[in-house]
């Protein structure tokens, strides 16, 4: 059996800059959801992106859910969110006890379709939030869906879990929003094996998500609680992980940029073959290499040839209105989010891949076309 070949494993720094974050909190037996690594992280994490405020949490799903939260989304609220994504975008909407109604992409970026958007606004115009993912590494068209959002008053919050990195016309995504939310779970570009972080130039809103997040503890001598609370802080090791892997940030991008050129020099000329769409004003992190198919070959053939080599491959992610789950809920659109799952796979994408092992996946890919 050949090696395997991962879709997007964690990689940690070649200089090891992360055991030197872990090796201080273990020197100073500071292991708890607090401490200078959180500390740090939130300011070095804030400082890349430039936004003024950021607080580090359990997970980019929990950093969802505190974004909606300090939105004021509660029970009854509709959101709407984006049909193309992770179940992660539009869990925490649940957990709010509100309700979503999902929203297509269109083929230009793989995003929120910022017409059918303003379809949804003309037919629920109380909305209490707009939650747009940048999927993969590519920007959502970001000033049209801000248009409307300020136009009709309502939060926006940028689920950037993939695209840390990615530029909309030379800012970082997750930072034009209300509120922007990135992962850091072991398949992303950078990771600490999971975490989160909630940002947003919101001091006082920040402040009060740290609040939640450490159990709504009041200030008092003995524990007392006012307000409902949550486990959700990120723990001073993991922070100190985020912090090495922040390092090395901009090698990962440059890594996974290679790897799609790569594919795409290599199979752009095969029938039918069709690699995800990248705008002059989109500078993405290309967190995945994914590519549509249609005609001869099918996608679900090049996964299970690839698969048969001891290949991780993946589906584009399923619909939110296509999922048993959400079925019940509203769905605003023309049916581009279920065309690009049906069509799509994702390619290996791991940035510890060689040229071999890039070479060994397009030669099996093109042999599906003789």
């Amino acid at each position: 059996m050949n090696n395997r070949i991962y879709l997007s494993s964690p990689h940690m720094s070649d200089e090891g800059y992360e055991m030197e974050y872990i090796k201080e909190a273990f020197d100073t037996n500071w292991i708890a959801p607090l401490g200078a690594n959180v500390d740090n992280f939130e300011n070095e994490l804030a400082a890349r992106v430039g936004v003024k405020h950021a607080a580090a949490l359990s997970s980019g799903t929990a950093a969802i859910h505190m974004a909606l939260k300090a939105a004021g989304v509660g029970k009854g609220d509709i959101v709407f969110c984006q049909d193309l994504t992770f179940s992660a975008t539009a869990n925490p909407i649940i957990y709010q006890n509100a309700t979503p109604v999902f929203i297509d992409s269109d083929y230009k970026t793989w995003n929120m379709d910022p017409n059918a958007l303003e379809t949804a606004f003309e037919k629920y115009p109380n909305v209490k939030a707009v939650i747009v993912a940048h999927l993969y590494g590519l920007s959502a068209d970001l000033d049209p869906i801000i248009d409307l959002c300020k136009k009709y008053n309502v939060t926006l919050i940028e689920d950037a879990a993939e695209s840390l990195g990615t530029k909309y016309k030379s800012k970082d995504t997750g930072t034009l929003g209300e509120f922007g939310v990135f992962s850091f779970n072991g398949n992303k570009i950078i990771t600490t094996s999971g975490g989160g972080m909630l940002v947003s130039d919101n001091e006082e809103k920040i402040a009060k998500v740290r609040f939640w997040a450490t159990q709504s503890r009041d200030k008092a001598r003995h524990y007392q609680h006012s307000e409902l609370g949550y486990n959700y802080r990120m723990s001073n090791i993991v922070a100190g992980i985020g912090r090495g892997q922040l390092k090395v940030l901009e090698n990962r991008i440059r890594k996974k940029k290679y790897i799609f050129e790569y594919y795409k020099r290599e199979l752009k000329n095969l029938e039918g073959i069709e690699f995800m769409p990248i705008n002059d004003w989109n500078e993405p992190n290309y967190w995945l290499s994914c590519i549509t198919v249609s005609g001869k070959v099918r996608p679900l053939e090049i996964m299970e040839a690839l698969e048969k080599d001891n290949i991780e491959t993946r589906p584009i992610w399923k619909p939110m209105h296509m999922q048993p789950y959400f079925k019940e809920y509203d769905f605003i659109g023309e049916g581009v989010s279920e065309k690009i799952f049906e069509c799509g796979v994702c390619l290996p994408s791991d940035t510890k891949m060689t040229d071999e092992d890039l070479n060994r996946i397009c030669e099996i890919i093109k042999g599906l076309w003789k």
